[in-house]
């Protein structure tokens, strides 16, 4: 067995994707549990707590050296300020769209986000398209136009994740800054926007958290760790799993929402939805037939 293999198939680096992959599509469950509070009250809790923990984990990983790391130059600061605002829209509306019953549209627009990091490596990165990959993203982009149609409104819950996202990873990719210590920037830059709004709804007598239960309140507590976790394994997968293999595992959370909406939720799956998720899969088999190929040989060794 060669060492790519072995790299290939590390059971360790499996274990780590698949929790990762299965943790995010169970996510919908945490936040159903929060449907009672307001989105934005969620996401600033979300932002406030997962600072101490980003911190602690860092701490734990590189000790003192966490310092020296935290130091970046400016421009690197202003970036990830960006990618923060753009990370917060998707979390936004990813727990709106939860609370209001529509599961089914987060699992689309997390389908389409491959789709449209094909489109912004060729508008943004002038990466080169191939016939299949253009293929793809036609009948994905058609896809959405019917159900569009069906609806007579544009899926915009689908359509603003898998854009959100993209974007999110286009910018984190053009910064050399690794993923938790840039989250940890991002909610750093974060906590006072968040801080500031909570103790708006504090002021209005709106807030939920320390007023409702005891439930709600750990739940909020709690969505720092629904943040955190996740990274900690994904990361622990990407040191001991080839990317080209990784990738494959992504589309596991969306399977799973797509499953907790149709069946557990009981959310309308119309002949539209059909329509839009069977050109979403045709399009993610096409632009998938390339790096299946490369993931094979290199099993093989």
């Amino acid at each position: 067995m060669t060492g790519t293999k072995e790299q290939g198939l590390d059971r360790g680096g499996v274990t780590a994707a698949l929790a990762a992959f299965v943790f995010w599509g169970l996510v919908p469950i945490y936040y159903k549990g929060l449907q009672t509070v307001g989105a934005w009250e969620v996401l600033a809790h979300r932002i406030m707590w997962s600072v101490p923990v980003l911190l602690l984990f860092l701490l734990i990983r590189d000790g003192r050296q966490v310092w020296t790391k935290l130091k970046l130059p400016f421009k690197s600061i202003a970036w990830l300020c960006l990618s923060g605002t753009v990370l917060a829209i998707n979390w936004v509306v990813f727990v709106w769209a939860v609370a209001h019953d529509n599961v089914l549209d987060t699992s689309l627009g997390y389908f389409g986000t491959p789709l449209v990091n094909v489109l912004l490596g060729y508008l943004v990165l002038n990466e080169r398209l191939t016939t299949l990959q253009v293929i793809a993203v036609v009948i994905a982009a058609a896809g959405t136009v019917y159900l569009a149609w069906f609806l007579g409104r544009p899926p915009w819950i689908a359509i603003t994740l898998a854009t959100s996202f993209g974007c999110y990873g286009l910018l984190r990719k053009r910064l050399d800054v690794g993923p938790m210590l840039g989250l940890l920037w991002e909610t750093v830059l974060l906590f006072l926007p968040a801080l500031a709004y909570v103790l708006w709804l504090s002021s209005q007598s709106a807030q939920q958290f320390m007023q409702s239960s005891v439930s709600i309140d750990l739940l909020l507590i709690g969505s720092c760790l629904v943040t955190v976790l996740p990274l900690i394994w994904f990361n622990m997968a990407a040191q001991k799993l080839p990317l080209s293999i990784l990738g494959f595992f992504q589309y596991i959370a969306p399977i799973m929402s797509f499953m907790l909406a149709v069946f557990l939720y009981d959310e309308l799956f119309t002949t539209g939805h059909a329509v839009a998720f069977t050109c979403i899969w045709l399009a993610l088999a096409l632009v998938s037939i390339e790096p299946f190929r490369r993931v094979r040989r290199r099993l093989r060794g």
